[in-house]
């Protein structure tokens, strides 16, 4: 695909499918290429396919379409990333065992078929932040992400690593035992949701809401200290292993790093740990480069010998 330019770079969450245009060589956003789409993932295939088809095609109509190289897709799991056939059945259930690309081909407008790869969606997260954001220069990079849910990734010359003594299996750390549970279930926002309750009685929506409250209520600052020095500690044996140079933190509750950092940070370097810990600058757009570069023939070589098996 060395004479193709032009890729698309696609994220898609249980809500949304996002899209945009990306010039390989460069990593940049073309202009006016961004699109969007909206559904819910316990829909019907062709509902959920057809909603895929719309913002993709809104797409490709903005670019020249013989430049296309193909699409990446950045994707939760459990997923055949190598075959592009879904495994998921918490989410998408209608779409578990179907084959995307020959699903999803008829409905587009290019004439011609086009290559689709996939990746996990943290780690497309990742690839585009070491590429291009927090983590260019540095070799041994960490992503995470603190949202609903809590993602990771770990990165080495540009590359997921998913199989290798110094990282947790797949790059997963939410799965991890940690404390009375699992990870998922400290570094998400059901935490803060939980532990606000259990403190004060009240019921809060979200993290947005507690961070405003911290400004002036110590009980919600000190949520936050608690929830750095918990990441650390969950974090620090793996960076360690890892000898990860930076910590890239995205999602939602990553707007709260002020408020949290200090904890993380004072925990990390109790154990030793000297990453530089940065929040993620390219935000929505780090899932859709890092998925746009899948179709650099180069770098999709070293990413899928590293695709988990299913």
């Amino acid at each position: 695909m060395f004479n193709k330019t032009i890729s698309i770079g696609v994220d898609i969450g249980g809500t949304h499918i996002t899209c945009a245009a990306v010039e390989i060589g460069k990593g940049r956003l073309l202009a006016g290429s961004l699109s969007r789409a909206t559904y819910h993932h316990d829909g019907d295939a062709a509902t959920i396919l057809d909603r895929w088809a719309f913002a993709l095609n809104s797409t490709i109509d903005t670019v020249d379409a013989t430049e296309l190289a193909g699409i990446g897709f950045a994707i939760p799991g459990p997923f055949d990333y190598r075959n592009g056939i879904s495994k998921m059945q918490h989410k998408f259930p209608q779409l578990y065992g179907l084959h995307i690309p020959s699903a999803l081909q008829p409905l587009l407008t290019t004439g011609s078929d086009l290559p689709m790869r996939f990746l996990n969606d943290a780690s497309a997260f990742a690839v585009g932040e070491a590429w291009l954001g927090e983590g260019r220069g540095f070799v041994k990079v960490v992503v995470i992400t603190l949202g609903t849910g809590f993602g990771s990734a770990f990165i080495d010359h540009g590359v997921p690593v998913v199989k290798r003594d110094d990282v947790p299996e797949e790059g997963c750390l939410w799965h991890l035992p940690f404390k009375d549970g699992i990870a998922d279930q400290y570094f998400s926002t059901g935490w803060f949701v939980r532990e606000w309750e259990k403190t004060t009685g009240e019921t809060i929506e979200g993290v947005k809401k507690l961070m405003n409250k911290a400004g002036s209520d110590e009980k919600a600052r000190a949520l936050f200290t608690a929830f750095g020095h918990n990441l650390a500690e969950c974090l620090s044996p793996w960076l360690g292993r890892f000898h990860a140079e930076v910590l890239i933190i995205g999602g939602n509750i990553a707007h709260a790093l002020p408020l949290f950092g200090p904890g993380l940070r004072e925990g990390l370097q109790k154990a030793g740990i000297a990453a530089r810990i940065a929040p993620s600058k390219l935000l929505e757009q780090a899932a859709l480069l890092g998925s746009a570069r899948l179709l650099d023939d180069g770098f999709w070589t070293k990413v899928s010998a590293q695709l988990p098996g299913i």
